[in-house]
């Protein structure tokens, strides 16, 4: 662009213009994503632990609920059922 404010801009000063802002604005979009992104990942990670201990929770009541059934059957079968 040229160095006094008073003259009147180009084409040219415009069109630099415009292309300096569309890279400032696609360097921030760029910087939003990146936050973005960053911020779904950790995201992603506390789901996966989650799941994780949801999954072993449920083996573990499984497990118990077995242990249960059998305990019902044996109190509640003659020995000679069983």
């Amino acid at each position: 662009m040229a160095d006094d404010r008073d003259s009147p801009a180009t084409k040219g000063d415009l069109a630099d213009l415009r292309d300096e802002l569309v890279e400032v604005f696609r360097d921030g979009q760029t910087e939003t994503l990146k936050a973005f992104y960053g911020f779904i990942q950790t995201i992603q990670e506390r789901f996966k632990e989650s799941d994780a201990s949801e999954a072993a929770l449920k083996r573990r009541m499984t497990t118990l609920e077995s242990r249960i059934l059998e305990i019902e059957k044996r109190l509640n079968l003659p020995p000679s059922a069983v």
